[in-house]
């Protein structure tokens, strides 16, 4: 049969092209592509590490700023702690001072009081024996029709009060 040999030369012209065909592409994308690619992926890669690089580099500052502030944060809540420790420390020692004054006034007015008590204390004893010393004397005038002087009978009424 003619057409079965013909495939033979068919084949033959088939394969030379597939095999030309396979080698232009493994020239143009194996050598042109390729390296075109592989600068491409170079690059990137560069690029990362450029940017990982960068990153570190910000947290680490941003690390230290972080650290600064709350450095100085505490050292705002410190100085805020004391001056509130002298706040308090001092409006105390007001305090105090405050209370001691009045006690000082009560204690005056006190001692104030006392002496004023004592005093119509002294008073009032001394009128109830001058009046009960009158009175003897009216009582023993009109029981015996004696006559009592004032100081006879001052003496008999102080000598009972001191003795009750």
């Amino acid at each position: 049969m003619p057409q079965l040999s013909q495939l033979a030369l068919v084949y033959q012209s088939q394969w030379f092209w597939l095999l030309l065909v396979l080698a232009t592409i493994y020239f143009v994308v194996g050598r042109g592509i390729v390296s075109k690619v592989e600068t491409t992926v170079d690059a990137r890669d560069k690029q990362i590490a450029a940017d990982l690089a960068a990153a570190e580099r910000l947290q680490a500052e941003a690390a230290r700023s972080e650290e600064a502030w709350r450095e100085k944060m505490n050292a705002a809540h410190a100085e805020g702690q004391a001056r509130a420790a002298e706040a308090k420390a001092k409006a105390t020692r007001d305090a105090e001072k405050r209370v001691a004054k009045a006690d000082l006034e009560v204690a005056a007015k006190t001692e104030a009081a006392a002496a004023a008590l004592a005093q119509a204390r002294k008073s009032a004893l001394a009128e109830f024996e001058r009046i009960a010393a009158e009175a003897a004397s009216e009582i023993v005038a009109k029981l015996t029709g004696a006559k009592v002087t004032d100081k006879a009978a001052s003496a008999a009424v102080t000598g009972a009060v001191n003795r009750a």
